[in-house]
Order: C-alpha cells, then structure tokens, then sequence
C-alpha cells in the first residue's frame, strides 16, 4: 500500500467518524441548551379573567411556579386594572421538552378587562427562595 492511498483510507476513516459523531449529536436531545425557557404564544379575554398561553421548558427537579401577571395600558393610573395568576409546581411537566400551559389570570378587587383593552402580560418562573427569572413579556389588544 502506498503512503498516498494510506493517507486516502485514514482521512476517509476520519470523515465517517466525523459524520457518525456530527448525526449522533443533530439525533441528541437539545436538553439543557433550552430548559427554563418561557414563551408568551397568546393572551386571550376570558371574561372576567384573561387567559395567557404559555410555551414554557423546565430542568428536571425545578421546584418553582409559573406566574403570570397582566396590567392594562390604555387607562390612566388611577384606573389602571390588574391581574395574576399562577400555574403551581406540581402542574408543570419537567423534563427539558417543550409544553403548553393556559395561564387564567383572575383580576384584583376593582379590576376588569374588556374586548379592545391593550394589556402588558409578564410571564415569569418563581422558585422557593422567591427569585424570579425567564421573563417574558408581550403586549396584546383583547
């Protein structure tokens, strides 16, 4: 064997390890590259309440609530409506996939949303120790 053809059969033999490595990692799950991610798809009037859905992916384990806040922008201040809501721990599926949830947002004492209202929606991760993080914000007309 000559040290060209040598050459040829080591640099091939590389090639097909190469491209056995590259499609095992393109196959590989994308687990922890997005985990803990949140996403606002829709915010929705439910009458009294407004509903937000939610795209969202967690790290196995997490022990935190999906929250989601809402505030109208096109009244005043001083009657400015408000409204929360929470999806708890045990509701949220933890396994680096992605998932939906329908976040209902019940309105504070006082506070009531109509159709053509343009709210502002936070979504936000909130663990035990009372840290908040994956923000998430969008801006709506009902």
């Amino acid at each position: 064997m000559t040290s060209s053809s040598l050459r040829r059969r080591v640099a091939g033999t590389a090639a097909t390890v190469l491209l056995i490595g590259a499609g095992a990692l393109a196959t590989a799950p994308s687990a922890s590259a997005k985990a803990n991610l949140l996403s606002i798809e829709k915010v929705s009037l439910r009458t009294p309440s407004l509903q937000v859905k939610v795209t969202y992916s967690c790290d196995v384990g997490m022990d935190h609530e999906l929250v989601a806040n809402a505030r109208t922008l096109n009244h005043s201040s001083h009657d400015q409506s408000i409204a929360a809501g929470t999806v708890k721990k045990d509701q949220l599926v933890c396994d680096y996939n992605d998932h939906v949830a329908l976040v209902t947002m019940r309105p504070a004492a006082g506070s009531h949303f109509d159709k053509g209202d343009k709210v502002e929606v936070t979504v936000f991760y909130f663990d035990n120790d009372g840290f908040r993080y994956a923000d998430d914000e969008a801006t709506a007309v009902l």
